[in-house]
């Protein structure tokens, strides 16, 4: 274990449920760890963070407040606020700088910095986001479940979303927003099915202190509501991992192998970066398993330099 206070056997770049869980398994394991946050996850704009296993219900500020008061007893783990902006180096001799002019150390990197929404081009939408309007229903469905909704989808997804949301309520309407139209036999499929399909364009989400009573068209149309479900256009939450060489998909995921390896030797992903999963379980699941691969390479690495 690395003594030096700017040195570390693996720096992770993030602190939510991946880097958060990954740091525990980590710490536990006796290694000398530092976890970089910027204090800006995505999902503070919601209230609660469901369908996790002893802390359903809970913010996700209380989430990571428990977090790091466990991850306490482990002395080897550190934290700062800060953002890294620029790694250079390689495998064994990574080198991280900060905005706060800070310089760290690491033989591992682990990015673990989720994924960030585009900014939304629906007047009215950013306004009842996290409070009447969602993105994962096995996040927020229970608590819309039996009410009037406007699922807001593209023409690809509408019918994976229309039987997803069936699932919570029978009472919801499909609004295409994009520029395909759906396939003649999923719309049939639909309408067959009771739900109502628009495409178009939304105007703007009527709402009253976050909590949305209709959806206005771009042709007049009123479609009444309680909530909404909504796809997200999304991005890698830092450009690092794509700058430095890490494979990644079309859609900004970070490529990685079962053990959370990237293209990059040395250099990991964990959480919804690495994945489209997106729910917190999930995202601390890969966290755990990933530190569990990094820690093997690291003792596989001082036990046969030694």
């Amino acid at each position: 274990m690395n003594e030096d206070r700017n040195t570390f056997d693996v720096v992770i770049v993030g602190g939510g449920p991946a880097g958060l869980n990954a740091s525990l398994v980590l710490g536990r394991a006796r290694k000398h760890v530092l976890v970089i946050d910027d204090q800006k996850p995505r999902n503070w704009v919601t209230r609660e963070t469901h369908g996790f296993l002893t802390r359903d219900g809970v913010s996700p500020q209380e989430f990571r407040r428990i977090a790091k008061e466990e991850i306490a007893a482990y002395p080897s783990v550190h934290f700062a606020s800060d953002t890294v902006m620029e790694i250079t180096g390689q495998h064994g001799e990574f080198v991280l700088r900060t905005v706060e002019g800070k310089q760290y150390n690491a033989n591992k990197v682990l990015f673990a910095v989720g994924k960030r929404d585009l900014p939304l081009n629906i007047t009215g939408l950013s306004e009842v986001y996290g409070k009447s309007a969602f993105v994962c229903p096995y996040c927020d469905g229970w608590e819309l479940r039996n009410r009037q909704l406007v699922i807001i989808t593209s023409a690809n997804h509408a019918l994976h979303m229309a039987k997803l949301i069936s699932g919570w309520t029978s009472q919801f309407t499909l609004c295409i927003q994009d520029d395909n139209s759906i396939e003649a036999e999923q719309k049939q499929e639909i309408l067959r099915h009771g739900v109502q399909v628009y495409e178009a364009p939304i105007q703007s989400i009527r709402s009253v202190e976050g909590m949305v009573s209709a959806v206005e068209l771009s042709d007049g149309t009123w479609i009444p509501c309680t909530g909404i479900f909504f796809q997200p256009k999304l991005q890698t939450g830092s450009d690092l991992p794509k700058v430095i060489g890490c494979e990644m998909t079309e859609t900004g995921t970070i490529v990685v192998d079962a053990q959370g390896r990237t293209s990059v030797p040395g250099v990991f992903s964990a959480g919804d970066a690495a994945s489209e999963l997106y729910q917190a379980i999930t995202a601390a699941s890969l966290g755990a398993l990933t530190a569990a691969s990094i820690n093997n390479e690291l003792n596989v690495e001082a036990w046969d330099f030694n």
